[in-house]
């Protein structure tokens, strides 16, 4: 008799709930969240185990990475639509979205979301970082031309170094303006550098794609924009092959 798996994931804790074909609760309980404690779980009370659902969040890219490593046949599904599911339950808990997710899995009632590859995670969480330093640096470049325009002085347009040099000038001589503006241009020019390393680094991991260096062809296009795209592309690609061949998960 096959088994499907529902969990319902916390930083500490996943509720586990195992049901067989029919629906009927074979077995739960409650773990540490960290893959080898579920997997043992699974293994131990559903050796006949069809499928092991989780909603999409925080730690599944990391849980249905390692799972799917032990040979589990683990598949994330859209925490939209699981939650439309089991908001008809009458008692909102770990355990009841457990069962819940179980069944899920056991009706097939589900959407399935494709899981990136950890190399992917790591690229956009260098995008996202530098895209983070970027509004800091824009930012701080605000508060300092708001700071100088109350007092009548305009920087103006300045690109790269003209901005910290034009800001200078104008505080040269005003002790306490200087005194506001000078840490702000401290951390502006420090935020900067990590920009600047942080760009070398995008540059170095879109030489080695042959992808992005296609994608770099198109005038205007620099490393950044490839690998953005690159990673939009790769999961639309994905995402209609897996409608196309599971019609029934939508």
């Amino acid at each position: 008799m096959e088994h499907y798996v529902g969990l319902d994931v916390s930083l500490k804790l996943t509720a586990i709930c195992i049901v067989n074909e029919l629906g009927k609760i074979v077995r739960e309980g409650a773990v540490a969240s960290n893959p080898e404690a579920i997997a043992a779980f699974v293994k131990s009370h559903a050796p006949h185990v069809a499928r092991i659902g989780l909603e999409t969040g925080a730690t599944s890219t990391w849980l249905w990475t390692e799972l799917s490593v032990m040979g589990l046949p683990v598949i994330c599904i859209d925490a939209r639509h699981a939650k439309a599911a089991l908001r008809m339950q009458i008692n909102k808990s770990d355990r009841n979205d457990a069962v819940g997710i179980a069944r899920i899995m056991q009706c097939g009632w589900y959407k399935e979301v494709r899981v990136k590859d950890l190399d992917s995670h790591a690229v956009k969480g260098l995008l996202v970082s530098r895209a983070l330093l970027v509004k800091i640096k824009r930012d701080l470049e605000n508060q300092i031309r708001g700071l100088l325009k109350n007092l009548g002085l305009v920087i103006g347009r300045a690109k790269m170094n003209v901005f910290a040099v034009r800001a200078a000038e104008l505080v040269e001589d005003r002790p306490q303006l200087a005194a506001a503006v000078e840490p702000l241009l401290k951390t502006r020019e420090a935020v900067e550098l990590q920009i600047a390393d942080l760009d070398r680094k995008a540059l170095r991991l879109a030489r080695n794609d042959v992808q992005v260096r296609r994608f770099m062809t198109v005038p205007g296009v620099g490393a950044i924009t490839a690998l953005c795209f690159l990673l939009r592309s790769t999961t639309r690609r994905a995402s209609r092959g897996r409608e196309a061949s599971e019609p029934i998960s939508d």
